[in-house]
């Protein structure tokens, strides 16, 4: 029984803690956009750029 002395307010603490760390996230913006990244993925471009270095070390399109 004497134990609850140190695992209530043990508990207490970690509790706060992920509270804190949770308004960390959503206070530097890492909830902001969930579905952009996922988007971006699917609506690749069509035609990629391919360049091309000839021997004087210019990019030729």
């Amino acid at each position: 029984m004497e134990i609850l002395y140190l695992l209530v307010p043990l508990a207490m603490l970690i509790v706060a803690l992920m509270v804190v760390i949770f308004f960390w996230a959503v206070r530097s913006g890492q909830f902001d956009d969930l579905e952009g990244p996922a988007h971006r993925i699917i609506m690749d471009d069509d035609s990629p750029e391919i360049t091309k270095q000839d021997d004087s070390g210019e990019d030729k399109k």
